[in-house]
This record gives C-alpha cells, sequence and structure tokens, in this order.
C-alpha cells in the first residue's frame, strides 16, 4: 500500500502565536473559534502571519455495488448525471466555489458511466463502479492501493501550483452506507445508530437498509476476525471515498489545511485518521450535517466544526460554507492592530 510519511505540527511556536493573539486590540478570547482556527492554521505553517492561497476543491466521483441492493431512495445513475451537471457549473459545488474563488477539480474514480466525453472531469476510473459488499469486497487490495494514489497525485498538482488549503467533496449514491459502517466499525458506535435517511429513505425502505447493513457487517465479520481499518476501508468504501482519503493523507504530508464536509467526508477523515492519527492536527470540520450520527462521528475525532445549519448535500458544500470564517481568522491575526500599536490600555 502506498506510503505517507504524516509529522505533527511543531509547536515550539505555541507560546508566540498565543501571545500575539491575546495581545490584538480586543478582550481575550472574544473573537472565539477564530481564535482557535488561526492557532491551528499558525501551527500548520510554522508561521505567525499565515496565509490561504490558490485554494482548491477536489470532487470525486464514483458508484456503489451495494445501491444494487436498494439502500439508497436515489438510482445509480444520479451520480453520473450529477457529474456532467458539474461541468456545466450548475451544482451547488460550484456556486460556492465560484464564491469564494476555489479552483474545482472533478475527478471520475469509479462512476458507472462513459464520461469521457466531458473534458472537465477527469478520467481516474479504477472500475465501473464498486462491487457489491453485501456478497464480497467492493474492491481489491491494487483497486485500493490505485484509489488512494490517485487522490494523492491530484493533491501534489495542486501543491505544486501553490495550493495550501483544500477541500474536499464527493458525490457517489449510496456513499451513506459504507460511510455508516466505518462509523461503526472504527468508532465503536452500534450499527442501528449509525444508519440514517442519506438520500431521504424512511419507513419501510429504512428498516431494509440497515437489514441489509447489517447482513454485510455479520458477513465481515465472519471473514476477518482481527480486522485492519485498511480491511475495513478496502471491503466497504468507494473509490471516490478512498480516492478522497489518499488526498487527506497526502494533504497533510505536505502540511496543507484540510477542509472537511459532512457525513460521508467526516468518515473518510475518520478512516484516514485510523491509518495516520497525525492526520487531524491538519483538518479543519466545515459543519455538523443534518445526516444522522454525523455529530456522533465529530465527537469521536474529538472535532469541533464551525456551523451547523441543517447542510446534508454533501459535494464539500458544508466546507465550502464555511471558508469565509476560515478566511476571517487569518485576516484577524495578520491585519488587527495590537494594544501597544494602538496606544490603547491594556486591562487584563
Amino acid at each position: 500500500m502506498i506510503k505517507f510519511n504524516i509529522v505533527s505540527p511543531d509547536h515550539s511556536i505555541k507560546d508566540e502565536i498565543q501571545d500575539k493573539i491575546d495581545n490584538l486590540n480586543k478582550p481575550k478570547g472574544s473573537l472565539g473559534m477564530l481564535e482557535e482556527l488561526a492557532l491551528r492554521i499558525c501551527l500548520v505553517q510554522h508561521s505567525l502571519l499565515p496565509t490561504l492561497f490558490h485554494p482548491c476543491h477536489l470532487l470525486f466521483g464514483g458508484d456503489h455495488g451495494i445501491e444494487r441492493e436498494g439502500v439508497s431512495l436515489s438510482p445509480r445513475d444520479v451520480t453520473w448525471q450529477q457529474m456532467i451537471n458539474f461541468t456545466k457549473g450548475g451544482g451547488g459545488v460550484n456556486m460556492f466555489c465560484r464564491q469564494h474563488n476555489f479552483k474545482l477539480r472533478i475527478i471520475d474514480m469509479g462512476v458507472d458511466y462513459d464520461l469521457s466525453s466531458f473534458p472537465e472531469i477527469r478520467n481516474e476510473k479504477i472500475a465501473w463502479g464498486t462491487k457489491d459488499f453485501l456478497h464480497e469486497a467492493a474492491m481489491s487490495e491494487e483497486e485500493m492501493d490505485k484509489a488512494l494514489s490517485t487522490g494523492a497525485k491530484i493533491i501534489d498538482e495542486c501543491a505544486d501550483e501553490g495550493c495550501n488549503i483544500v477541500c474536499i467533496g464527493e458525490m457517489g449514491i449510496a456513499n451513506t452506507s459504507p460511510s455508516s459502517i466505518w462509523l461503526h466499525l472504527m468508532g465503536g458506535v452500534p450499527l442501528d445508530d449509525c444508519v440514517g435517511a442519506g438520500s431521504g429513505v424512511a419507513g419501510s425502505q429504512l428498516s431494509h437498509k440497515h437489514k441489509v447493513l447489517k447482513e454485510a457487517v455479520d458477513k465481515f465479520n465472519r471473514d476477518f476476525h482481527y480486522a485492519s481499518a485498511t480491511d475495513m476501508i478496502r471491503y466497504f468504501g468507494g473509490f471516490e471515498m478512498v480516492g478522497a482519503i489518499g488526498a487527506m493523507l497526502r494533504a497533510a504530508e505536505r502540511r496543507m489545511i484540510v477542509m472537511v464536509d459532512g457525513f460521508i467526508m467526516s468518515a473518510c477523515m475518520l478512516a484516514a485518521s485510523r491509518l495516520h492519527p497525525e492526520v487531524l492536527n491538519y483538518a479543519i470540520f466545515g459543519h455538523c450535517g443534518d445526516e444522522h450520527a454525523h455529530a456522533k462521528m465529530l465527537q469521536i475525532m474529538g472535532a469541533k466544526p464551525i456551523l451547523n445549519i441543517g447542510m446534508r448535500l454533501g459535494e464539500g458544500t458544508g466546507a465550502l460554507c464555511a471558508y469565509p470564517i476560515i478566511e476571517s481568522s487569518v485576516r484577524m491575526i495578520n491585519e488587527m492592530n495590537n494594544f501597544e500599536n494602538a496606544n490603547i490600555t491594556k486591562y487584563f
């Protein structure tokens, strides 16, 4: 499997950063989360003058074999239809990328449709969707390694362009199912508490989703008595999800800020952290989504999401909406005056 060398940020300047924040001309701690974000970003960049440069958004697409089991309200055709919609600028992700000046990369990791006639979509197709994990592993070890490597490669391209903050999103019908299972297996949360509505399943269809995922987990546990995180990722993950994990790990390796979106991308960050716990030092969680169990997943990672506005679209949209708050934290530490220069009495 591809190797990553992720080093935790150097904390030797932490006191100096905190002193700078505390001496800005404001009551100590009065800018709340902005102060926490500024500290995190300064530590990642090992600088008292942090920057946000050439932000990029990666949109990974892929289909899931488990969709064939009726676990999603949306049919798999929606994956490729939305991928094409993104090329026309008509998706939620397009709107927010335009608003916040993110460079959008659309990547076909495993969509069950020929998208090769759309030059705006990068063709990294590993297969025409994953296998049905109710019956077998979603992907082979070779396919998993290729997905990780692809995500890492695209981050390298972004970094070589000067990018130091990246947002990651997904498009893949039925990908709440592997996310729920990862939360169960990697987070130790009862499966019943992990499975939610996804694209809108309810009633008997939600019960059916529970039943299918429980059967899949039971089979996995019979086949793997001592399963590793790698086994869990390969058995249940989608190509777009494993690509995102590779991107997250490489971004951390290259000391970039990683903006984490909702339930699916948080599941990918959870999986990434089970491979390399240091990756969490580089993560900023954009929002707590409206998908069942997302809050529990964030709690397990010790994450403090910036927003909580009832979103569950995916695509990276929730994280993109949080970007102005991140930008404000950097402006705060770089542009606010301090008590001494402003000739204001420091009263604490």
